[in-house]
């Protein structure tokens, strides 16, 4: 039991580090954009890399909430009683990937370019949204099964059981 709780906060203290140090990164990325447009740069303002400013903003905003699910991630794994090893074991990395993924996409799609379309980059994105898909969906059902499990009714099914 202890080595599963010792696990539990494993997990829940990576999420936490990778939280708050892409939260940085994507905050840091934000500023250096509005300092683009403070400054009128033109490889960011110009209406020709209106494409390049769309994506790269578009990256900093998922960058910026990822980085806030995996915080509120972290917390969801310190609240249960227990290891919930599928939910660690496939929310987690999906988790990982797509705040890797899904800004990423965005970035790439917005440095290179083609016309008012974003460049190949941007297929990182759909990936990172099925790995986004999977760990939300997997942390919401891993906490519906907690609450079954911990119910006034499943307790007395179990005792009726018994």
């Amino acid at each position: 039991m202890q080595e599963s709780l010792e696990r539990n906060a494993a997990y829940a203290l990576r999420h936490f580090k990778f939280g708050w140090w892409s939260l940085l990164f994507f905050l840091s990325l934000g500023i250096v954009l509005e300092t683009m447009h403070g400054f009128k740069i033109g490889w960011y303002l110009d209406v020709s890399n209106e494409t390049r400013r769309l994506m790269w903003t578009l990256a900093h905003t998922h960058g910026t909430l990822l980085s806030i699910v995996h915080l509120v991630f972290a917390a969801t794994l310190r609240i249960l009683p227990q290891e919930n090893s599928k939910l660690q074991r496939l929310a987690s990395p999906c988790l990982c990937g797509a705040s890797i993924l899904m800004p990423g996409g965005f970035f790439l799609g917005g440095l290179i370019f083609y016309g008012g379309d974003p460049g190949i980059g941007i297929l990182l994105l759909p990936v990172g949204a099925l790995l986004l898909l999977l760990a939300v969906s997997q942390t919401a059902l891993s906490l519906g099964q907690l609450g079954e499990k911990s119910s006034p009714k499943s307790k007395e099914k179990a005792e009726e059981s018994a």
